[in-house]
């Protein structure tokens, strides 16, 4: 037994020699004369050149702030001067990442679960040259030789834990060929560090404190310019000094200007978890000419419109389960003269991804909504950077849908206008839709507006996964009050009367003007109790009928018992079945189609005396030309027909039988006039 003792002993004592030894070779050692093995090693496993240029020292303490065992053992501390990473062949320059030093601590108890736990590294003065070329080939994608090639190949057991990474002032260089990007930045140390709260706000700030988290000061400054996706590009910020790749206590602090081509976007918060971009929380503010120049930057797809401004909060899950998920939250903006409010949901999911949310506008602009259709102007299309493709003989918008972007994308988005202001003259209330975007399909089911005391409902389908574009649209007018229809003219205002009616057509083409172009369908309408005047006619801005009511009728206010129109439209050709118009005076017929292909006019207005009342129109009226420049006129054939009623006129009778659903009671004691008109009609 004691021969044992006196083994173990020597054995023991041998042990403590040759750890005494090891740890005097590693203190002692002059690592340099390791750097040609270590860059012969590196370059090997990386298919890259690797160099360690400078001094490498390794320095051996204990880490204050362990526990148990990792209390005890000395931790390597790694500083390495003047490194080099190098490009694969196919890139442009030598050189892909240099830095002038790197230090890092090493813990050496993961080492036997195969991990290496750094848990900080500091980088002084990097510079890093990104470069991808148009075939997807990336130099910061590195070739682990043939081996790790080799599918048979089992993955590598270690696994690399990098803690924080702090930094100095640095470059960076991106020339990205698969997004047409090529932009410098540069980092440089601010003077003194600026508090958190000093640039995104105190709110900001509390909301990280009520989390028991705070974030760090930012301590960068950085600039950056060149183009992103094909736009020119401008910006500057700052940054804090530590990324902290996994520690949710140490967000990291984000601020950023930036302008890339007519786009302005201002942000400032925090990042968390950036080695997997798991959290954002941004103040972000956006500003443009058109919210359909977001697209090419964030693959949204968003209408044309007016200059915009917005300012809300974005939160970012950025490895959530069902794709990154950003919400733009309580935001407010112009559109516009048109405010905006609400919250948006933005889901990068597969096969498309998806916005979602509720937008509402208090007051509303007719006209901002013009662009959605190509209605606006060349001055507003070029204020956007856009080229206007509308002929100057065209009235109908030319401009095509951008059905692909339909497609890159779904959507599901409500959006209320609470009062929306067109003109004193024609008050549109208020505006309520459902926007549903799905495969390329488009649908506005409802797409009603509050307009003169009644509503304007409609529904509308644009198949985009079509060429051509299939089009439908189902409309609904009821109880539109014809005196707030028409406000400022005082002869209607003792009216009691309505406006109904209903429009159904469906269409192929990329435009509005090929959809009607191509259109099948029908519109019905009936007004009672009304009256008009050349003086109406200048209100509504409508210099033809200004014409054809001064030659009907004079200069005299005429009261109108019923107008009733039935028109059919069959590939772009839209034709009267019935236009009557009953007043005072006679009764006047309209005959004749709108040819919405070629936007040409032939209308016939043919006036029947009504008793013995004096007619002063000797010849039929006639409205031909186009849409934009109508030509109204009398034609020379005489007009023969002196009291004769609806019977001469030629009057349809199964249209008449139609219009008959649309028969609303009038407000009041009197009874709808254009009921006992139909079914005298009817009756022949």
């Amino acid at each position: 037994m004691r021969h044992l003792r006196k083994f173990v002993g020597a054995l023991f004592a041998v042990f403590l020699l040759l750890l005494a030894a090891l740890i005097l070779f590693l203190v002692l050692f002059d690592w340099n004369r390791a750097r040609p093995l270590i860059n012969e090693q590196v370059s090997a496993a990386l298919n890259r050149p690797f160099a360690i240029e400078g001094d490498l020292r390794v320095v051996w303490q204990r880490e204050a702030g362990q526990q148990g065992l990792s209390a005890w053992l000395p931790w390597p501390h790694f500083a390495a001067e003047q490194l080099r990473l190098g490009n694969p062949d196919w890139a442009q320059g030598d050189t892909f990442v240099s830095l002038d030093s790197v230090r890092l601590r090493l813990s050496p108890l993961p080492l036997l679960w195969k991990t290496v736990s750094i848990p900080s590294i500091e980088l002084g003065a990097p510079v890093a040259d990104l470069q991808r070329l148009a075939d997807g080939r990336a130099n910061w994608v590195f070739d682990l030789g043939k081996e790790a090639a080799d599918d048979s190949k089992q993955p590598s057991p270690w696994t690399l834990d990098i803690g924080t990474i702090g930094f100095d002032k640095g470059q960076v260089k991106v020339d990205d060929k698969v997004s047409n990007t090529r932009l410098e930045a540069i980092i440089q140390p601010l003077g003194e560090p600026i508090p958190f709260a000093d640039i995104v706000g105190k709110s900001a700030a509390e909301r990280l404190t009520e989390s028991n988290v705070s974030a760090q000061d930012y301590a960068f400054a950085w600039q950056t310019k060149g183009s992103f996706r094909g736009q020119p590009l401008t910006g500057n910020g700052k940054v804090g000094g530590l990324l902290a790749l996994h520690d949710a206590s140490q967000p990291f602090p984000l601020q950023a200007d930036l302008r890339i081509g007519a786009t302005r976007i201002v942000l400032a918060g925090s990042l968390t978890d950036p080695q997997n971009l798991g959290a954002l929380d941004l103040r972000l503010r956006l500003s443009g000419t058109s919210l359909s120049q977001l697209y090419p930057l964030t693959g949204v797809t968003l209408p044309d419109t007016p200059p915009y401004s917005t300012d809300g909060r974005l939160q970012a899950s950025l490895h959530d389960a069902d794709g990154a998920i950003f919400r733009y939250l309580g935001f407010n903006g112009q559109i516009g003269d048109s405010d905006i409010h609400g919250d948006l949901t933005f889901v990068a999911r597969e096969p498309r991804p998806k916005l979602s949310g509720r937008l509402t506008s208090n007051q509303l602009l007719f006209s901002d909504l013009a662009p959605l259709i190509g209605a606006d102007s060349s001055a507003d299309k070029r204020e956007r950077g856009e080229r206007d493709v509308q002929p100057a003989n065209k009235a109908l918008p030319v401009s095509e849908f951008r059905t692909d972007r339909w497609r890159a994308m779904d959507a599901d988005v409500r959006f209320v206008g609470k009062r929306i202001v067109h003109s004193e003259q024609l008050p549109i209330t208020d505006l309520d839709t459902h926007v549903v975007l799905n495969a390329g399909m488009l649908s506005l089911e409802p797409l009603r507006f509050g307009m003169a005391g009644g509503v304007l409902d409609s529904q509308i389908r644009l198949n985009g996964a079509t060429t051509p574009l299939q089009g439908q649209m189902r409309l609904r007018a009821r109880d539109l009050k014809l005196k707030q229809l028409f406000p400022t003219f005082a002869p209607m205002q003792t009216s009691l009367g309505e406006l109904n009616g209903d429009a159904r057509i469906s269409g192929r083409g990329n435009s509005v003007a090929a959809l009607l172009g191509s259109a099948d369908g029908e519109l019905k309408m009936l007004i009672n109790d009304g009256a008009v005047s050349r003086g109406l006619m200048e209100i509504a801005g409508l210099n033809v009928g200004n014409y054809l009511v001064g030659r009907l009728f004079g200069d005299e206010d005429v009261k109108i018992h019923c107008a009733a129109a039935d028109l059919g439209i069959k590939q772009g050709l839209m034709s009267t079945r019935l236009f009557v118009i009953d007043t005072d005076n006679a009764v006047i017929k309209v005959d004749g189609s709108a040819n919405f292909a070629n936007e040409r006019l032939n209308f016939t207005i043919t006036p029947a005396t009504k008793g013995f009342r004096i007619f002063s129109l000797r010849s039929p009226l006639y409205v031909r030309g186009t849409f934009k420049e109508p030509s109204p006129g009398v034609q020379a054939t005489p007009l023969a027909l002196r009291g004769v009623g609806l019977v001469a006129l030629g009057v349809a009778v199964a249209p008449a039988a139609g219009l008959l659903a649309l028969v609303a009671p009038s407000a009041g004691d009197e009874p709808s006039q254009c009921e006992p008109l139909l079914q005298k009609i009817q009756g022949g």
